[in-house]
């Protein structure tokens, strides 16, 4: 009789052995599979975040150059005509040649500044101090170099932090778009819309708060709702409801011919977050670096990485462990096994069987068990793999918001290009970053190569369990066998 029915005839025999080793070996697949499946997951997520998860590098003026030289003008004049730091506004011509580069997917070019209201009234803010802003017909006037009414020129409101985090979002009309560039559309906020009565298609009218102070007709093709957390740089006009989007070429207008084919900043959106280190190194060849300044801006897809970096890390270790306790619990349970067939063992070796044949016969006989196994971790993995998953993500998020609020992230207010809480700059914020993490979610799904992954952590089990509790009962001899 050959092993392979001797051991489908053991198997077949003893229903309640075969049934508890069923059990256990599923339990430990069970779980090897969970710990495969988060691991695959985990790099399919990081890559994800590669596309999903932007990453920026933004062009502006050097202000730290700007600062120092400002520093050593002032030691040579008296406090009374100390000069004033002059930021130097970003060329357009200069950041062509960066967005040329490779990796750059799109181009945002912002150049913000104020105007005054004319023909409608801005949204005053009441806060313990009385108003914060008026303005408009009947409201609070401005002083002649601030308006109360921010403008942010921009090539495209899509390519913003606020509108590509859906912190604002259209209402109604459109977004401004690279082909609003030389026009005098504009997008409105939805709270200055309703209190003034206006729609996509009425014509509003500012006056400038530079140059002539010309007044000038803008034609409302969007209403946006802005987030309610958002705030301006502008005093003026610190209620969100009082910024307006235009193309950069109006926003270059009303501040004066001589900001002509100028930028306040230029952020270029990088197509691979893994790049943007190339990217910046190779901008700064091609700028003048004691003017412009490149700054990136990755840590979106730094927070995820890291946080799918640790999910993976964990993933590996539940393999491990699962792998190294289950090996141990299924020796275990083999060498009980064994021990209680040490006649049978005996008989066959009396018998002439080779040894190498009846250690066959054992694990073929925890093959079959490890077959209906692989099946049933099959079916229960993914359960257990999106428990662990969502845990573990929500867990490795937690601590990695928690380090970058601690960390904080570059560029503000008070940079040329940085951001303004939601009112929509270049740069991110903390509250972006974490909002991204807390997006990412880990798919989980159990594919053919999985299933064979994991029957060859099986068969590795398997097979170490039969070694380790073959070993000391087929190195007797028959003799000894029978007698003992």
């Amino acid at each position: 009789m050959n092993f392979f029915k001797r051991a489908w005839l053991n198997v077949w025999a003893k229903k309640g052995r075969s049934v508890l080793l069923i059990l256990v070996s599923s339990a430990i697949l069970m779980f090897v599979l969970a710990g495969l499946l988060i691991r695959s997951a985990a790099v399919k997520a990081t890559d994800q975040a590669k596309a999903d998860v932007g990453a920026t590098v933004t062009l502006s003026a050097n202000r730290q150059a700007a600062f120092k030289k400002m520093q050593s003008s002032s030691s040579s004049t008296s406090k009374s005509s100390r000069p004033k730091m002059t930021l130097t506004p970003v060329k357009l011509s200069d950041a062509t040649k960066i967005s040329q580069l490779s990796n750059v997917k799109s181009t945002n070019v912002t150049s913000s500044t104020t105007v005054n209201a004319k023909s409608y009234d801005v949204v005053s803010t009441s806060t313990g101090m009385g108003s914060s802003n008026g303005g408009g017909p009947g409201g609070m006037k401005s002083s002649a170099s601030t308006g109360d009414t921010q403008i942010d020129g921009v090539t495209a409101t899509s390519l913003t932090t606020a509108f590509s985090n859906s912190q604002s979002k259209i209402t109604k009309g459109r977004g401004i778009t690279a082909a609003d560039k030389n026009t005098n559309n504009v997008v409105i906020e939805k709270d200055l819309a309703s209190q003034n009565d206006l729609t996509v298609g009425d014509t509003i009218t500012v006056k400038e708060t530079a140059g002539d102070k010309a007044k000038v007709k803008l034609k409302i093709v969007g209403i946006y709702k802005a987030s309610s957390t958002s705030t301006s740089a502008s005093p003026m006009s610190a209620d969100p409801a009082n910024t307006m989007y235009t193309s950069y070429t109006l926003a270059n207008t009303f501040k004066g011919s001589k900001y002509a084919n100028t930028a306040d900043s230029v952020t270029f959106n990088i197509s691979n977050p893994a790049k943007v280190s190339s990217v910046k190194k190779a901008g700064k060849q091609l700028i003048n670096t004691s003017k412009y300044a490149l700054s990136t801006d990755d840590a979106s897809y730094q927070t995820v990485k890291a946080s799918m970096a640790n999910v993976k890390s964990f993933a590996n270790k539940i393999v491990w462990l699962v792998a190294i306790a289950g090996t141990i619990i299924l020796a275990l349970i083999v060498i009980l096994m064994i021990r209680e067939r040490r006649f049978e063992i005996g008989v066959l070796l009396s018998l002439g069987e080779a040894r190498w044949k009846i250690m066959a016969q054992f694990f073929t006989e925890m093959l079959m068990v490890i077959v209906v196994a692989v099946a049933i971790a099959g079916a229960g993995g993914k359960f257990v793999g999106d428990q662990l998953g969502s845990q573990l993500v929500s867990q490795s998020t937690t601590t990695q918001t928690t380090a970058t609020s601690s960390t904080g992230q570059p560029g503000g207010s008070g940079q040329p290009g940085g951001t303004r809480g939601g009112a929509g700059g270049p740069g991110s914020t903390n509250a972006t970053t974490s909002a991204k993490a807390a997006d990412t979610d880990l798919d989980i799904s159990v594919s053919a190569v999985d299933l064979a992954e994991l029957g060859g952590f099986g068969l590795a089990i398997t097979f170490l369990s039969i070694m380790i509790a073959s070993g000391g009962i087929l190195r007797l001899e028959p003799k000894k066998v029978l007698i003992s």
